[in-house]
């Protein structure tokens, strides 16, 4: 979803913003100005998690689509572009979504942020690429894949390491402890995969999982491609998933975190399939992240609901 806005209009009420922080009491800023940690900024949570994981409390971390926040209606404030002025490290998607940004970094004054933009770092997939899909864009859920996660970490890490030198050791440490729970997590879904009799999922709903399921050889079966602006399936699409589901035995429909799961229900009433929550980890709720979800547990959770899914 193309995001417009008045750039220079944003600046300068940055720029307000951040001036004010000075002059009331109490107010919050993104970071510690008389901190000397590293401070870094993700746009969504799977890269805050990541970046989390390797600093543990060696750095301030600010996310940007705050906790409860549905992902594709993010506007950056102006106390988001104050952030990312005075970040050292701004960490990006990239892609359709994350269009403002390259409009933003373009405006910016700190020449010594390090920049990095996810997708450069990957195998980018076209939604083309399937049956279900007419479109010729790019999907952009990279991290859903345990593995591209692998990979981002690496190079995470390595931009935290360029930066601060003493941490070192203690970013590579932490590094490699996520990327062998990623591994464990990784050799987890592959064992589901392998075990099951069934070999697709079936989603009732928007399907941002185009990397999960080509990491696991899974197919795969939606209401809507990739994450279609769409709210309702046609008639025609509901009718061939229920048929599936029923003409199949499929064992559950899934849907999105901040979905009401209202066409899976309708898709799984006519069968004895059960309706479950899959994560794409997208964002998480506020509760989710007070309770200190990651990644990890969020795709554990996953591991379990494809284990039943496949049956």
């Amino acid at each position: 979803m193309k995001k417009t806005f008045s750039l220079s209009l944003v600046i300068i009420l940055g720029l307000v913003y951040s001036l004010s922080l000075i002059g009331c009491s109490g107010a919050e800023q993104a970071f510690d100005i008389n901190s000397d940690k590293l401070k870094i900024v993700t746009t969504i949570f799977p890269y805050y998690d990541m970046s989390r994981s390797i600093c543990d409390n060696r750095a301030e971390l600010k996310v940007l689509l705050s906790a409860g926040n549905e992902p594709h209606s993010y506007d950056p404030s102006p106390a988001d572009i104050v952030a990312i002025e005075n970040c050292d490290v701004f960490i990006y998607n990239g892609g359709e979504s994350d269009e403002w940004v390259e409009n933003i970094l373009s405006s910016l004054q700190n020449s010594n942020i390090k920049i990095v933009r996810m997708m450069d770092y990957v195998n980018l997939r076209n939604e083309q690429e399937t049956d279900h899909s007419e479109g010729d864009e790019i999907d952009e859920h990279i991290w859903t894949s345990p593995i591209n996660m692998v990979n981002m970490s690496r190079v995470v890490k390595d931009i935290f390491l360029q930066i601060d030198e003493n941490n070192s050791d203690f970013y590579s440490d932490n590094q490699l402890k996520y990327e062998n729970s990623l591994k464990n997590l990784d050799s987890k879904f592959r064992s589901i995969v392998e075990k099951s009799a069934k070999n697709t999922i079936v989603f009732g709903d928007r399907f941002p999982f185009l990397y999960f399921v080509n990491e696991y050889d899974l197919d795969y079966e939606c209401a809507f491609p990739g994450c279609s602006s769409e709210t309702e399936p046609s008639i025609a699409t509901v009718k061939r998933l229920i048929d599936y589901v029923r003409d199949e035995n499929i064992n559950s429909v899934l849907y999105l975190e901040f979905s009401n799961g209202k066409v899976a229900k309708l898709i799984a009433e006519d069968s004895k399939a059960k309706i479950a929550q899959f994560y794409s980890c997208h964002n998480i709720t506020r509760e989710q992240f007070i309770n200190g979800e990651t990644y990890i547990s969020l795709m554990e959770h996953n591991a379990e609901i494809l284990e039943e899914a496949l049956g």
